[in-house]
């Protein structure tokens, strides 16, 4: 008898234990949104984790009331706040709505290198251009847009984007030129760029004539953490010293982008006309930089996607980063992740009215 309740009370200890730790690095998920990661850039990664920490608290939350555990309440209250952000993940079902007549469509084409191999960049390159055309969108922001040689560049937007006027800037390397585009077949009355300190990630800015109103269009694309899904697993397997590395790119990453961010939310900020901020964000919905780049604007999936948001191919349905973000004087009728397989990324197509 004496043996049965050593265990039950070694059982209840480590049950215990073990739902206090999960509810900690929950809460410290929670924190990632509003703790600047420039000045503590590991509550980012907790952020990252969400997702899979709010599941493995669900299942112990369950466990706990077959248990009739008295960390259940604990849990409960722990999961709680997960109802103000599981929606930027997951959203139930709407009714669907009549198409909106402006349509915006963002891409992170991956320098157009396929990690199926199944083409070479310049075919798969068409491809993407004839996918996009069949979009029929007003506006198209692309990311890691890729061309072997810069004198094409005119060329390749004018032959496959026949009706769009292309603004761009593409960086020069040892392989080929790649950078933003933004195509628009509406009116385009400005434009420019927002360069990143030592960075080769960017932001342009295109103001699009809407009827009698303008809207500028932020095309972003803030710090890829540089690090392939198979690079990571690697050096979880290999040396310190791949470790080591990896920690350092992630760590520059995390902390390179909330000073991108506030480069250009002060352009925003000093912005004369209404702003759509949109692009791969390279972040989470529950990070510092979707928390700093949604204030004042409305996230087009939560208001009208369906299903999961997540955007990036390798480790879907987990990661969202990329978004359309929309001012509070248009509504999102339409969005889309268009499950294409031409880059890592998925594609996200939307539509809006005036209101």
């Amino acid at each position: 008898m004496a043996e049965v309740k050593k265990h039950h009370w070694l059982s209840r200890l480590t049950f215990g234990t073990a739902a206090l730790i999960l509810s900690g690095l929950l809460l410290l998920s929670y924190c990632s949104a509003v703790v600047n990661p420039a000045k503590s850039w590991v509550f980012t990664i907790f952020g990252l984790l969400f997702i899979p920490l709010f599941l493995l608290t669900v299942l112990f939350f369950v466990w706990s009331l077959f248990r009739r555990s008295r960390m259940s309440g604990l849990l409960l209250v722990m999961l709680l706040p997960s109802l103000l952000f599981i929606g930027r993940y997951w959203q139930g079902g709407k009714e669907e709505a009549a198409p909106g007549p402006l349509k915006m469509v963002s891409y992170n084409v991956g320098l157009f290198a396929n990690s199926d191999r199944k083409y070479q960049r310049i075919p798969l390159a068409d491809s993407v251009a004839a996918f996009l055309m069949r979009t029929d969108a007003d506006v198209i922001c692309l990311q890691e847009f890729y061309l072997p040689n810069a004198e094409d560049l005119d060329d390749f937007f004018r032959t496959r984007f026949p009706g769009y006027h292309a603004d761009y800037y593409v960086l020069t390397g040892k392989e080929g030129h790649a950078g933003n585009v933004t195509l628009s077949r509406r009116p385009v009355v400005n434009r420019g760029k927002i360069d990143f300190e030592k960075s080769t990630n960017l932001a342009l800015y295109t103001d699009v004539l809407l009827d009698s109103t303008v809207v500028r269009v932020y095309n972003c694309h803030f710090e890829s953490y540089n690090i392939s899904v198979s690079g990571l697993l690697k050096s979880l397997r290999k040396t310190e010293e791949m470790m080591e590395e990896t920690g350092r790119k992630m760590r520059r990453s995390i902390t390179q982008r909330p000073r991108q961010v506030d480069e250009v939310m002060h352009d925003v900020d000093n912005c004369p006309v209404r702003s759509v901020v949109l692009g791969d964000f390279n972040d989470n919905p529950l990070s510092y930089t979707y928390f700093r780049l949604s204030r004042g604007r409305k996230d087009s999936f939560v208001k009208a996607g369906r299903g999961f948001g997540a955007t990036y191919r390798t480790l879907w349905p987990f990661l969202r980063i990329d978004y359309i973000l929309y001012p509070p004087d248009l509504a999102a009728d339409t969005y889309e992740v268009r499950k294409v397989k031409y880059s890592d990324h998925y594609p996200i197509i939307a539509t809006y009215h005036e209101t």
